[in-house]
C-alpha cells in the first residue's frame, strides 16, 4: 500500500440524515466512508476490516455509543482504534465516560465541517504513517526471513553435495583401506584442520587407527597410522568411553598429533553395535567445528559405519569364499585317492571275467556307485572352478549332432537302468556351433541325468535339435515329476533342489543344473525351464548361437577311427612306469594296465622314478603331482631335461582341481 491509496473510516449513527451528513463532509479527504446504522453492525465491520478512526453517535437505541465503545476496546485488534464520539450533550459526565472508555475527541452536534475534516484528517495521515512503517518493519521481517532461508538453502545445498560427494567416494570401493583413507579425505579440511579415524577389530580387539592433520603452512594433508599408545591419553580414554556408550564426548587433550583445539569422538556404528569412532578438531587457533559442521559429521560418521562394515563384509565373504573353494578342491582330492583303487579294481574284476553271479552283481553295483561318487565330485569341483573364472573353454566349430552323441552315450546308462524309452531327433541339416566340445556334451548330459533322475521308470525322454532363427535350440522334454510354477525360476541356483523330501530318493547335490547354467553363459547362450505343474513333465530348452556358414565349413566331425586301427592300438605294448605315493592306486593301476598287455613299472617318489628311468626307458609315464618331497611338476621338468626326455610321454594324475 502507498500514501496515496485509500483507508477505511467508520461512521456509526442511527439517524440516516445524520450519516449523509457527516459522509458528504468527509469526501472531501478521498478515503473510503463506511456506514453503520447500529453498534452491531459496527462491530460487525470491526471482526474483518481495519478502520483508521471511528465516527461514534453517543446517544442510540438498543446499544449506545459509549456501550459500542467498551466493546470495541475489549478486542485486541480494535483497543487502539481512535474514536471520536459524535453528541448532542455537552455535560462533563458524558465527557469523562467517554474518555475513560478510550475516546480520543468529541464534536458536538450541529457538526462544523471544517473542524470534522480536520480532526479525521489528523487520524487518516496518522493511519497510514503507522501502516507505513508496519510495513517497512514486515519487508524487514521479510528480508530477514529471506536472507535465513537463503543462508540456509546454501548450508543445506552446500551439506547436500558433501554428502553427496562423501557417498561416490564410500561406495567407490569396497576395499577396507581404501574407504578408511576417503573418510579421512572427506573429513580434513572440510570438517577440520584434524581427524582421528579408529576401527576396532572384533576378534583381538585391537585398535586400528588413521590420524589425518592439516598442515599449517602448506594447507596439505598428513596421514599416518599411530599405535594406541602414541595416542593422546585424554583422547585414548574418550574413545574407550565412547565405544563402550555409543555416546558422542567432547575432549580435551594434553598432547595430540600437534596443537589442536579440543575434539568431538563421534561413534562410528552399524547394524547395531559401536565399530569405532571419528574424532574431529579445528586448528590450534580456531574453535572445534560448529553444531552445523558436527551434524554434518554425524550423518558422515553413520554413512562411513555402513561403508567400512561393507568393507569388512565384503572381505570376510571373499575369505570365506576362498577358504570354501579351497575346501571343496582338498574334499575332490581326498576322494578321488580313494575312488581311484577301487575303479581300478573294479575294471580288473571286469577283465578277469570271473563268471560267478554274485561276483559279477557286486562288481556291477560298486561300479555304479563308483561312477555316481566320480560325477558327484566331478560336479563339486566343476562349480568351484567355473565360480573361481578358472574354467577356460576350448571353442572350435562344432556339429551339433556330435555334442548330441557324446551326451546321449554319457547318459545313456541311466536312462537304461531305469527304463526310460529316449527319442533323438536331429537336423536334416548340418547344424554348427562355435565353442567347447567337452563342455557342451556336459551340459546336454546333465540335462538328459535331470530328466531320467526326475520320471518314473518306464517314462519317456525326447531330444530335439533345431535351428530356429540364428540360434541353435536343444528341447529336452521328459514326463517325469514335473516342476513347480514358483520352482521354475530357481531350478538353476546353486544347491537348489525341487524334491526336499526326507527320503532323497534322486540323491544329488543341486549343482548339475547351476553348472548347465553357468556353461551356457561363457558360450553365450542360455536356458530356460518350463513345466505345467507337479506331475505334468518338464522341458529344459537350451540356446546357443549358430555358427555362420563360413564356419560350417572351417572344420567337420572327425571320422572315427577305423576297427582295424582300434585293434592295432590295443595291441600296441608300452613300457609304462606309475610314479604315485597312493599304493593301493598304484598297485591296482599296473595291474589293470599289465591286463591290458603292457609292461609296468611303478615308484613311490620322485627320486625313485628318476633313478628308474634308464634301466625302464619307459614310452609313458603316470605322473602324480601331489608327491612328497619332490613333486610332479619337478620330476617332470628333470625327465625333459634328460637326452631322451623328448620323446616320452608325460600324463600328470590329481586329484586336486
Amino acid at each position: 500500500m502507498t500514501n496515496e491509496e485509500a483507508v477505511d473510516i467508520l461512521v456509526v449513527d442511527d439517524l440516516p440524515e445524520k450519516l449523509l451528513v457527516i459522509e458528504t463532509i468527509l469526501e472531501g479527504l478521498g478515503q473510503n466512508i463506511v456506514t453503520a446504522r447500529s453498534g452491531r453492525e459496527a462491530l460487525r465491520y470491526l471482526l474483518d476490516r481495519e478502520f483508521a478512526v471511528i465516527l461514534l453517535d453517543v446517544n442510540m437505541p438498543d446499544m449506545d455509543g459509549l456501550e459500542t465503545a467498551a466493546m470495541i476496546r475489549q478486542r485486541r485488534q480494535t483497543s487502539r482504534t481512535p474514536i471520536i464520539f459524535i453528541t448532542a450533550f455537552g455535560d462533563d459526565a458524558h465527557s469523562a465516560q467517554g474518555y475513560s472508555l478510550g475516546a480520543v475527541d468529541y464534536i458536538y452536534s450541529p457538526v462544523v465541517p471544517e473542524i470534522l475534516r480536520t480532526k479525521v484528517g489528523v487520524f487518516v495521515d496518522l493511519f497510514k504513517k503507522t501502516l507505513q512503517v508496519r510495513r517497512q518493519a514486515e519487508e524487514r521481517v521479510a528480508l530477514a526471513r529471506e536472507q535465513a532461508a537463503r543462508a540456509a538453502a546454501e548450508e543445506a545445498t552446500r551439506r547436500s553435495a558433501f554428502l553427496a560427494e562423501a557417498s561416490k567416494v564410500l561406495a567407490k570401493s569396497l576395499d577396507y583401506d581404501a574407504t578408511l583413507r576417503g573418510v579421512a579425505r572427506l573429513l580434513v579440511p572440510e570438517l577440520g584442520d584434524f581427524a582421528a579415524v579408529t576401527i576396532v577389530d572384533d576378534r583381538s580387539g585391537s585398535w586400528d587407527n588413521l590420524v589425518v592433520l592439516k598442515d599449517p603452512i602448506d594447507g596439505s594433508r598428513k596421514k599416518f597410522h599411530p599405535s594406541r599408545a602414541e595416542l593422546d591419553p585424554a583422547l585414548c580414554e574418550t574413545i574407550r568411553r565412547v565405544l563402550e556408550t555409543g555416546e558422542p564426548e567432547h575432549v580435551a587433550p594434553a598432547r595430540g598429533m600437534g596443537p589442536w583445539a579440543q575434539a568431538t569422538v563421534l561413534p562410528l556404528e552399524a547394524r547395531g553395535r559401536v565399530m569405532g569412532t571419528l574424532a574431529l578438531a579445528g586448528g590450534p587457533a580456531g574453535p572445534r567445528p560448529g553444531t552445523d559442521d558436527l551434524a554434518l559429521a554425524r550423518d558422515l560418521a553413520g554413512r562411513a559405519a555402513i561403508a567400512i562394515d561393507n568393507a569388512r563384509l565384503y572381505h570376510d565373504i571373499q575369505e570365506d569364499d576362498r577358504r570354501k573353494n579351497e575346501f571343496l578342491a582338498m574334499l575332490a582330492h581326498e576322494l578321488r585317492n580313494p575312488l581311484a583303487p577301487i575303479r581300478n579294481a573294479v575294471e580288473i574284476l571286469q577283465h578277469l571275467g570271473l563268471k560267478d553271479g554274485d561276483l559279477g552283481w557286486a562288481s556291477d553295483v560298486i561300479s555304479r556307485q563308483v561312477e555316481q561318487m566320480v560325477r558327484l565330485v566331478d560336479d563339486l569341483l566343476d562349480i568351484s572352478r567355473i565360480t573361481g573364472g578358472k574354467v577356460q573353454l576350448r571353442k572350435e566349430p562344432i556339429d551339433v549332432a556330435s555334442v548330441v552323441s557324446r551326451a546321449v552315450e554319457t547318459s545313456r546308462p541311466l536312462i537304461e537302468a531305469r527304463g526310460h524309452r529316449l527319442a533323438v531327433e536331429l537336423p536334416r541339416e548340418p547344424l554348427w556351433v562355435v565353442g567347447d566340445r567337452t563342455r557342451l556334451s556336459q551340459v546336454l548330459a546333465n540335462v538328459l541325468n535331470n530328466a531320467a533322475k526326475y520320471t518314473a521308470d518306464g517314462g519317456e525322454i525326447a531330444l530335439s535339435v533345431g535351428r530356429e532363427a540364428e540360434e541353435a535350440v536343444f528341447r529336452v522334454r521328459d514326463t517325469g515329476v514335473g516342476i513347480p510354477p514358483e520352482m521354475l525360476s530357481r531350478v538353476f541356483d546353486l544347491f537348489t533342489q525341487v524334491d526336499r523330501s526326507l527320503d532323497r530318493s534322486e540323491g544329488g547335490l543341486g549343482i548339475g543344473l547351476t553348472l548347465v547354467h553357468r556353461l551356457m553363459e561363457m558360450h553365450g547362450g542360455r536356458v530356460e525351464a518350463r513345466s505345467e505343474g507337479p506331475g505334468r513333465g518338464s522341458e529344459f530348452i537350451l540356446r546357443l548361437p549358430a555358427a555362420s556358414a563360413n564356419g560350417q565349413h572351417r572344420e567337420g566331425p572327425k571320422a572315427p577311427a577305423a576297427a582295424g586301427d582300434a585293434a592295432a592300438d590295443r595291441r600296441a605294448s608300452c613300457r609304462i612306469l606309475i610314479v604315485d605315493d597312493n599304493q593301493d592306486s598304484a598297485r591296482t593301476l599296473e595291474r589293470l594296465l599289465r591286463i591290458s598287455g603292457h609292461e609296468v613299472h611303478t615308484a613311490p617318489d620322485g627320486p625313485a622314478a628318476l633313478g628308474l628311468m634308464d634301466s625302464i626307458r619307459p614310452d609313458l609315464v603316470l605322473l602324480d603331482i601331489g608327491l612328497p618331497g619332490m613333486d610332479g611338476y619337478e620330476v617332470a621338468r628333470r625327465i625333459r631335461e634328460r637326452p631322451d626326455g623328448a620323446r616320452i610321454l608325460l600324463v600328470a594324475l590329481t586329484g586336486y582341481g
